[in-house]
């Protein structure tokens, strides 16, 4: 398996936008009220994945403001988190358990650049090794840190609820429904992520992630 499209531009997006909303009306429709979407790149590395890790199940608020305190103790360098004092962590705003996670991705010496190169499945792979890096994390990773144009988080809430609301379903569609629902939107499913969460902040009037 080879690397796919990689997202490095806002006329990447909108290229799959615009495919995307040609194929699929609702997905027209959504784009219609949101506007041109966000790139939502960011850097690679460590810190990337620890931001994934601070931002588990906690507000987009809460979680710049841990972010805040972590980078203002030194914390967003591997080896400063490797070598930290639980109570130091915890100090920040780190669960002890977030902490456990930093720590192990601290010291799991992953090799960012070789991500790089993986295909999609092998990068989720090599991050879901790490304790407290679940397949959620690892896939926004993929898309934002990596750029990767056909990855899809089905498990996370705001896109559920916003393909809930998009595509007029009884109910909010599990992680598996939502995966087999993106199917349909491949090789453009990181942009069709973009478009509900972008749809879900129309629909809802609140962040879906950080």
């Amino acid at each position: 398996m080879t690397v796919g499209r990689i997202i490095e531009t806002e006329a990447c997006v909108a290229e799959g936008a615009a495919l995307l909303a040609a194929r699929e009306p609702r997905f027209a429709h959504a784009l219609a009220l949101t506007g041109p979407l966000p790139l939502r790149r960011r850097e690679d590395g460590f810190r990337a994945l620890l931001s994934a890790i601070v931002s588990q199940q906690v507000s987009v608020a809460s979680a710049n403001a841990i972010w805040a305190r972590l980078e203002a103790a030194g914390f967003c360098d591997p080896d400063a988190m490797a070598g930290a004092q639980e109570e130091a962590l915890r100090a920040v705003g780190l669960s002890r358990q977030k902490a456990r996670y930093g720590q192990a991705l601290a010291r799991a010496g992953i090799d960012f650049a070789a991500l790089r190169g993986m295909p999609d499945e092998e990068v989720v792979a090599v991050l879901v090794a790490v304790p407290g890096i679940g397949r959620w994390t690892a896939e926004i990773y993929a898309m934002f840190a990596l750029g990767r144009a056909d990855v899809f988080a089905p498990a996370d809430l705001a896109l559920q609820e916003a393909a809930r609301l998009l595509f007029a379903l009884e109910a909010r569609p599990s992680e598996r429904a939502l995966r087999g629902m993106a199917e349909a939107w491949s090789p453009w499913r990181a942009v069709a992520a973009r478009m509900l969460w972008a749809y879900y902040r129309v629909a809802k009037d609140r962040e879906g992630i950080k």
